[in-house]
């Protein structure tokens, strides 16, 4: 009999291996199967296959190699009953139009060798519609849960069910051959393919819901793809400007959380811990950026106001009118609500929280943004610098509520206590 102990530990195994392997068995999946419904479907059977054997057998040495291994024997055996099966409805019908089985040595003639890059284009294509393809893509190469993409996007998991299941019928039905898009395609696909590739870094870099505050397994992906991005196109701008603003943002990440794992704001991070490497990087991509000339776009000019904090020692040392400059530009770029609550945050250090707190309170009488928690942080932070501290507290309070991540709602719980209890009369 497995001993539970066991049985737990090799759970925790085969999730952990899940999560880091899941991506890359999608993306190969669909190359050998040409069908992306049926490459999920392949790797999900991979695990449970997993669940079943370790326990018994022990963990392989190396597990990602196994799985992958496993994973290619059942697609050749799908690839071959789908072929048999063919072949007897061809032979019922008289004819000779059996659909060929790919070898599954074959390989895209597109000079790229990586099928996650490959499957980034797949889920991209413009048969799909923007939440069908952002839904796709955050499922098989953000490995993110049905109910994590719901709660992401504030939308019912019946609906991102509904969009993920439409989105592959979509691919199936009009054939989409795995690989790169020809140089006539390709501009029409790559907005959306750094739109997405931004959203799975956001997603490891502030994760939606969950026990951790960061999922750094995430972030290194987009930023392997959009270094990938960066060769494959070097004349794009918008390619750069993303990957400056990825290896930028990424810097942070070991100031980002504390030993214990809770969640160290900017202000608070030791900035001695952030990744040089990374911010060299990101520096010089914004350059190239740069260097290729015309308006920078959304990414690069996100790269720009990510630039000032990594220049910048302190926070107090950082140069907050030009950071609110930069945000008043990307405002008029790329319009959105949450570019204009971090707009209100800059504003707020360069002018004066008074001046940031009209910013928010205006997308509040506008009733946008109705539900982020991040909404009431800011207005929270904003009151607090003000000394409103009960005001500050309440709005705290309810972020807290909001939010689905356990790390950031004991950090508003952490923020609302501290406002409390400025706002009590001495002795209270």
């Amino acid at each position: 009999m497995t001993d539970p102990e066991d049985l737990r530990t090799t759970r925790a195994t085969v999730e952990a291996v899940w999560r880091i392997e899941w991506t890359r068995l999608v993306a190969s999946l669909t190359r050998l199967t040409r069908d992306v419904g049926l490459a999920e479907d392949l790797a999900q059977d991979v695990m449970v296959v997993a669940l079943e054997q370790w326990p018994r057998s022990g963990i392989p040495a190396d597990p990602g190699p196994w799985l992958m291994a496993t994973a290619k024997h059942r697609a050749v055996d799908a690839l071959r009953r789908r072929s048999a099966y063919a072949r007897k409805l061809a032979q019922v019908a008289r004819t000779d139009g059996a659909p060929r089985v790919e070898d599954p040595a074959d390989r895209p003639a597109d000079g790229v060798e990586d099928d996650v890059l490959r499957l980034v284009f797949l889920t991209c294509h413009p048969a799909l519609t923007r939440e069908s393809r952002v839904a796709l893509t955050l499922r098989l190469v953000g490995g993110l849960t049905t109910a994590e993409i719901a709660r992401a996007f504030l939308v019912p998991e019946t609906t991102v069910g509904q969009r993920i299941s439409r989105a592959k019928r979509t691919l199936a039905t009009a054939g989409v051959p795995f690989g790169l898009p020809g140089a006539a395609e390709l501009p029409a696909r790559l907005g959306a393919v750094l739109e997405v590739v931004y959203l799975v870094f956001n997603e490891g870099y502030a994760a939606t819901a969950g026990a951790a505050w960061t999922r750094g397994d995430l972030c290194a992906e987009a930023q392997r793809l959009g270094r990938l991005l960066a060769a494959l196109l070097p004349r794009e701008p918008e390619v750069h400007g993303l990957l400056a603003l990825l290896e930028l943002q990424a810097s942070r990440l070991p100031a980002r959380t504390a030993p214990d794992g809770s969640a160290v704001l900017l202000d608070d991070q030791d900035r001695r811990r952030w990744d040089r490497l990374l911010v060299r990087r990101g520096l010089a991509a914004l350059d190239r950026a740069r260097a290729l000339g015309g308006e920078l776009g959304p990414y690069a000019l996100q790269a720009a106001i990510a630039a000032e904090h990594a220049r910048s020692p302190s926070p107090d040392a950082t140069d907050w009118p030009r950071i609110a400059a930069l945000y008043r530009v990307l405002v008029h770029v790329a319009p959105s609500p949450v570019v204009e609550l971090n707009r209100a945050v800059a504003v707020g250090r360069a002018r004066g929280p008074a001046a940031g707190l009209a910013l928010v309170d205006a997308l509040v009488a506008a009733g946008q943004l109705a539900g982020y928690p991040h909404l009431s942080a800011v207005r929270g932070e904003l009151l607090a610098a003000l000394g409103r501290d009960t005001e500050a507290g309440a709005e705290f309070d309810r972020a807290a509520r909001l939010t689905r991540n356990a790390r950031e709602r004991e950090l508003f719980e952490r923020r609302a206590r501290t406002a409390e209890g400025a706002a009590a009369p001495p002795g209270a």
